[in-house]
């Protein structure tokens, strides 16, 4: 690269976007790569502090910032996305449609290992709605070595760092549990909560069964349920250790292989979820899901949406950022809980 005076600019081509910030009126890109400079740009130029330009030419095995941008995106990009124009070197990555976000995070430290390389995304796991940002991605250097992008493509490999996968699941059978509901002597305030929960990743609640207590009953109320087909069963109520407690014993008896009865988040310590053979799958939601703004549900509730299989090991990791922290104004998914790797 050469270093020329601006007012000698004049007729040579940017390599670059030159950025021009006014406070709280504009930030953006004044002139363009390959923009001709003229003598009118002259005092523009000058007034954000553009003394200088660089000239280049681009040696052999060395990339444009631009073309970088394009071959990191290249690494992410899937079904389901979709991606800016590179503007100050940089190219973003939207969603199309609410799903799953999905990131291999040990393979994106290792693209983000490698010197003038970056890439930044949302948390893996993540809920996410159409139009919203997914990732961003440049290289720091106005030039970079194409031997570095290479790097960062063989420790990528042939699978994008990232996946958005469309909700799947849409029908739900709700069983809710006790005796208090069953018999009318207190009103059902949990489904109300979880058919909310559900309208927000596109299900619905087909199938709804009250339930008295004992295992025998909710085994019976939980083949009710899977009979209409539904595309996931969920349990409420009685999933504690008191003696009428029997969700849990009930769940296991309609035939599902527990994953985990417990998980290692606040709240939703007492959270079960397990899968039938069929691949339905069944959780047995604690109490706490009808009055706590955010709990374990909601950090299952979109992997299961999606059909991604949730393991023991995923439950597990959970409790690195699982505590809930119990804001006053609750803004999750705005927030840390869940969110520890």
């Amino acid at each position: 690269m050469k270093l020329i005076p601006v007012q000698e600019a004049v007729g040579h081509v940017l390599c670059h976007d030159l950025t021009r910030i006014v406070k709280g009126e504009f930030k953006g890109p004044q002139f363009r790569k390959g923009h001709v400079v003229t003598e009118e740009d002259i005092p523009m130029l000058l007034s954000m502090g553009k003394e200088h330009l660089y000239v280049f030419e681009l040696e052999a095995g060395m990339l444009h910032e631009n073309d970088g941008a394009a071959a990191l995106c290249a690494l992410c990009f899937g079904p389901n996305m979709q991606k800016s124009e590179v503007k100050e070197g940089k190219i973003e990555l939207t969603a199309t449609c609410a799903g799953l976000f999905q990131v291999d995070t040990q393979r994106l430290t290792a693209v983000n290992m490698i010197d003038e390389l970056m890439i930044a995304t949302r948390h893996t796991n993540t809920a996410v709605q159409a139009g919203d940002k997914l990732a961003g991605m440049r290289v720091i250097p106005l030039v970079i070595a194409e031997e570095k992008l290479r790097a960062a493509k063989e420790a990528v490999g042939d699978t994008p760092l990232m996946h958005l996968l469309p909700y799947r699941r849409k029908t739900v059978g709700v069983v809710t549990t006790g005796s208090e509901v069953y018999h009318g002597r207190i009103q059902d305030t949990f489904t109300p909560v979880i058919v909310e929960k559900l309208r927000a990743y596109g299900m619905e609640m087909t199938a709804h069964v009250l339930s008295d207590d004992g295992v025998d009953n909710i085994t019976r109320a939980i083949d009710e349920v899977r009979q209409t087909g539904v595309d996931l069963v969920l349990c409420t109520g009685g999933m504690s250790v008191d003696p009428d407690d029997n969700t849990p014993g009930a769940i296991a008896k309609s035939g599902a292989k527990i994953i985990t009865y417990g998980a290692p988040v606040l709240p939703g310590a007492m959270f079960l979820l397990g899968y039938y053979g069929d691949g339905t799958p069944v959780m047995g939601l604690p109490g706490c899901v009808m009055y706590a703004g955010a709990t374990v549900f909601d950090l299952i509730l979109p992997r299961v949406a999606a059909d991604v299989a949730v393991t023991r090991a995923d439950i597990a990791v959970l409790g690195n950022g699982g505590l809930c922290l119990g804001c006053r104004d609750c803004r999750y998914p705005i927030c840390p809980f869940g969110k520890g790797k």
